[in-house]
């Protein structure tokens, strides 16, 4: 079938090939797109747990990251595929592409702004509080604004291509949440008891919107778009199979690399670790009969912690969640790392990252080979899905890194001041794009951005100049690297003396 007659391959410029596509699947040329991209490149300095600045090479940023999820989410497209049950099931239901899945997993995170999730809820607070919009920000949807609008792909037809203009079934895979905050489809996911995963709307901000979302709202046409092909095969809310084994990906990447990291750098510690884990392990029967209030009054007492987990996966995910499996995923966790991995410190010798990579091929080939695809998913999961004991042992390693590392006060202390510089420069941006006398002066990407965002809302919207504005200065911030955010504001407030830097470019 022609690129022109699959609805899958189809562009939103109707432009099919361009000068720079070297590759002759629609889906390979998107690949290509998405790695020539400079919000790809970005990636390399943005942190994915700690900054990079901070840690030197021993940890992932976004774009390794990103690597990582690509490499997962083709072996199991490819392992799908090769089974002739799964094969026919995944092209009922739209189908699967290992170049589709590759591309979208790659250009997930394109979004995602300075200082990773820390970043990414700083700056939602700021664009709905401070900016004044009702979508804020979310680092999914950013990814998704990027290739379909902040982007710039070049020209065909002698117009300007605006994002990357990637094809329909690319844009659809990277829809970990195919809906807005609000309001699209209708009925909204939020309003589905149970909510797909993400869906549900912050118990402290009840008119928020859900949680996660995948576009906003100036990109619903295009979401629609991508989504056609798939009508009538999976429902409004659920993600494309190529979405479901991306997001599957993401977690089985970030659940074993972070790990990784934090052993390198000498923050995951055997005995912690261990103490946890023996304690449920000896003492499950005990914890099980205490109260909620019991455990977090003692959450720091050994076994609480992992309890408290236990219930929690009951609460949210019963559809899957099983005591057997979960006790076994805990032994497994223990066996292989505790036991295993952290019996003795890295030092950064021949025998130590041997032993890292053992640890991650192991957990990786077991993970991708526990994947399987069902045409009936619960609520909350997607088509392509861990087998049981898997998911657990997922939930279990991504656990003892919340635990860990991310509750550390140290990391909260580095945060903390993280989430304060990116108030600031928004403030600073803020007061420099509001002042007359120096609207010449603006950085030209700024001001781009504004002008795209102004075209985009309806000339009917209220305060249309201050929104298109806020979003300008959200989708400036959020295209910056750690280190730019950082010499940007240093600049901004006069601490810099150096003029003429490579830090940013305006």
């Amino acid at each position: 079938m022609a690129d022109s007659e699959d609805p899958r391959a189809q562009r939103l410029s109707g432009a099919g090939r361009a000068p720079g596509d070297l590759a002759g699947s629609p889906f390979r040329a998107d690949r290509d797109r998405i790695v020539s991209s400079t919000f790809f490149a970005r990636l390399g300095g943005v942190t994915q747990v700690i900054s990079p600045g901070g840690s030197g090479l021993l940890v992932h940023n976004r774009l390794t990251h990103s690597l990582k999820v690509a490499q997962v989410g083709r072996a199991i497209a490819e392992r799908l595929l090769a089974d002739p049950g799964h094969r026919d099931l995944l092209d009922k239901l739209g189908g699967c592409d290992p170049d589709v899945v590759e591309a979208a997993s790659l250009a997930h995170d394109l979004g995602h702004p300075p200082f990773g999730h820390l970043g990414e809820r700083v700056l939602d607070r700021l664009a709905r509080e401070r900016l004044g919009l009702a979508d804020g920000f979310e680092g999914n949807a950013q990814s998704y604004r990027i290739v379909t609008s902040t982007e710039i792909r070049g020209e065909a037809r002698g117009e300007t291509i605006i994002g990357l203009d990637l094809t329909a079934a690319v844009r659809a895979a990277m829809l970990k949440y195919p809906w807005t905050r609000r309001g699209y489809p209708a009925p909204h996911p939020s309003t589905l008891s149970p909510a797909p995963r993400g869906a549900t709307v912050p118990a402290a901000e009840p008119g928020s919107g859900s949680l996660k979302f995948g576009a906003y709202g100036t990109e619903v046409r295009d979401l629609r778009q991508a989504r056609a092909p798939f009508e009538g095969r999976i429902a409004d809310w659920q993600q494309t199979a190529e979405a479901s084994i991306m997001d599957t990906a993401d977690d089985i990447a970030y659940a074993i690399h972070d790990v990784e990291d934090f052993y390198r750098v000498g923050v995951l510690r055997q005995g912690e670790v261990a103490a946890e884990l023996t304690a449920w392990q000896r003492h499950a029967g005990e914890l099980a009969i205490e109260s909620d209030a019991a455990l977090e009054l003692n959450a720091r007492r050994p076994g609480r912690s992992i309890e408290r987990l236990r219930r929690t996966l009951h609460r949210k995910d019963s559809w899957i969640s099983d005591d057997e499996a979960f006790a076994t995923a805990v032994a497994h966790v223990r066996r292989e790392l505790v036991d295993g991995l952290l019996s003795a410190p890295f030092d950064g010798s021949v025998e130590a990252e041997h032993a890292v990579s053992r640890f991650s091929d192991t957990w990786t080939r077991g993970l991708v080979d526990a994947i399987t695809v069902t045409d009936r998913p619960s609520m909350r999961s997607g088509h392509v899905l861990l087998s049981p004991v898997q998911w657990h042992e997922v939930q279990v390693l991504k656990f003892v890194h919340h635990r860990f590392v991310l509750e550390r006060p140290d990391l909260a202390l580095h945060q903390r001041g993280q989430a304060r510089l990116l108030g600031t420069l928004v403030e600073a941006l803020l007061a420099w794009i509001d002042d007359p006398d120096e609207t010449t002066r603006l950085p030209r990407r700024l001001h781009d951005l504004v002008e795209l965002a102004e075209a985009e809302l309806d000339p009917a919207t209220p305060h249309r100049a201050a929104q298109a504005r806020g979003r300008a200065i959200v989708d400036f911030v959020a295209s910056l690297t750690d280190s730019q955010a950082i010499a940007m504001l240093d600049a901004l407030s006069g601490r810099s003396g150096q003029l003429w830097t490579d830090a940013f470019v305006l």
